[in-house]
C-alpha cells in the first residue's frame, strides 16, 4: 500500500480543522447593544382629537348716534374707558333750543288751564243763581279738560327731548377698550350711524367648532384641555350649540377662559382644545417612541427576562398625548418596549438597558 497517496488529503484536512477551530477561539464576543425602554402600560384609555378654536370678547359692540346731529367728539382707539363713561358727544345745541322753547309751550298751557279752570268755578257759581246755562258750565268743562291734555301732551313732549339730549352722549357700556373709530369729530351724524367700536378685554371666551360626530362624547364633559403654544388650563364648558353647520357638519362649543389667563390672551387668537374621540376603556398603550414604522405594518421590540430583543407585529389605535393604544397577540401590560435604539435591532440580539424600569 502506498502510504503517500493517502497522507497528502488526510494532512490537509487536518490542517483545516485546526484552522477553523483557531479562528472560533478567537472570535470576539457579542456586544450588548445599549437602548432605552419603556414599559407597556393597561390604563384607562380616552382617545382625544385636537381642534382649533378662536378666542373672542364675551362684550364687542358698535356704538350708535342716537339722533342726528353734528360729532362733536369721538374717543380715541385704544382709549381704555370705565362703564357709563362719555366715550362719543353730539352737538346739543338744537336740541337745547326745542327743550326751551317746549317748557315755554308748558308754561303757556299751565296758564291756560289755570284760566278755564277759574271760568269754570265761576259758571258754576252763577248757575247756582240761574246767571249762567248748563251749556255754558259744561262747555266750559270740556275746554278746561282738553287744556289739560294739551298740557299733558306737552309734557311728554318735553320728556322726549330730554330722551334725545340723554342719547347725544353715547357712554360705554362696559369697562373696556376702544378698538375702532369710524367718524370722526365734526362731521354730522344719521341716527343709528356707527360711531365707534369697543371691546372687554377681560371678560373672554373660547369658540371651538367641532366635528358633530363627537357630540355625544362632549355632552359629557364639564371642562375642556384648552392651549395656546406652552400655556394650557382646564376650561369650563360655558355652553353646547347643536345647531350643525351644513357645510362644515360641525356644532360650536363655547368655553370660559380664566380671568388669570387673560393678560396674556387676546380676542382673534386661536387656540387648540383636546377632546373625546371615544368613551373611555382599558386598553394596552405605548410610548410613540416605541413604534417602528414600516411598509408590510408597525412594530415594536419587546425585550424578556434574558434581555434578548423580539420584534412583535401590532395594530395602531388612537393616540392620547405621547402614549398609543396598540393590539398584539402576544404584547402583555409590563413589558419592556425599546425606546431608544430599536432601529438597529434583529431578533435575539442582547441588549443593555440604559434605564432599567422597577
Amino acid at each position: 500500500m502506498n502510504l503517500r497517496r493517502f497522507s497528502t488529503p488526510l494532512l490537509s484536512a487536518l490542517f483545516v480543522g485546526m484552522m477553523s477551530t483557531s479562528s472560533m477561539a478567537q472570535q470576539p464576543p457579542e456586544v450588548a447593544s445599549p437602548v432605552q425602554v419603556d414599559e407597556v402600560k393597561e390604563t384607562l384609555f380616552a382617545p382625544t382629537l385636537e381642534v382649533v378654536g378662536t378666542i373672542y370678547s364675551r362684550h364687542n359692540v358698535r356704538l350708535t348716534a342716537g339722533v342726528a346731529g353734528r360729532l362733536d367728539y369721538s374717543a380715541e382707539p385704544g382709549t381704555y374707558v370705565r362703564k357709563d363713561q362719555e366715550v362719543a358727544r353730539i352737538d346739543q345745541l338744537s336740541l337745547r333750543l326745542q327743550q326751551a322753547e317746549q317748557k315755554a309751550q308748558i308754561k303757556r298751557a299751565q296758564i291756560n288751564q289755570s284760566y278755564l279752570k277759574r271760568e269754570v268755578d265761576r259758571l258754576i257759581d252763577l248757575r247756582k243763581t240761574n246767571s249762567a246755562s248748563a251749556f255754558e258750565v259744561d262747555q266750559m268743562k270740556s275746554q278746561h279738560e282738553l287744556a289739560s291734555a294739551d298740557l299733558e301732551i306737552a309734557q311728554l313732549r318735553l320728556q322726549q327731548i330730554d330722551d334725545q339730549l340723554s342719547r347725544t352722549i353715547i357712554r360705554a357700556p362696559f369697562d373696556g377698550v376702544v378698538s375702532e373709530r369710524l367718524r370722526e369729530a365734526g362731521g354730522e351724524v344719521n341716527r343709528s350711524e356707527a360711531l365707534l367700536s369697543m371691546i372687554d378685554t377681560q371678560n373672554l371666551e373660547g369658540r371651538i367648532l367641532v366635528p358633530v360626530k363627537y357630540l355625544a362624547y362632549v355632552r359629557d364633559l364639564a371642562t375642556v384641555n384648552v392651549s395656546i403654544e406652552d400655556q394650557h388650563v382646564q376650561a369650563p364648558i360655558k355652553a353646547i350649540i347643536p345647531s350643525t353647520d351644513m357645510l362644515s357638519q360641525s356644532f360650536e362649543l363655547r368655553v370660559s377662559l380664566p380671568v388669570t389667563e387673560q393678560d396674556a390672551w387676546t380676542s382673534g387668537q386661536l387656540i387648540k382644545a383636546s377632546l373625546p374621540v371615544q368613551r373611555p376603556s382599558q386598553r394596552l398603550t405605548v410610548h410613540r417612541d416605541a413604534l417602528i414604522l414600516r411598509q408590510d405594518g408597525t412594530y415594536v421590540v419587546v425585550v424578556d427576562e434574558q434581555n434578548k430583543a423580539k420584534r412583535e407585529k401590532v395594530e395602531v389605535g388612537e393616540g392620547q398625548a405621547q402614549w398609543i393604544s396598540v393590539q398584539s397577540v402576544n404584547l402583555r401590560n409590563g413589558d419592556k418596549v425599546v425606546t431608544r435604539g430599536a432601529e438597529r435591532l434583529r431578533d435575539g440580539q442582547t441588549v443593555e438597558i440604559a434605564n432599567p424600569t422597577a
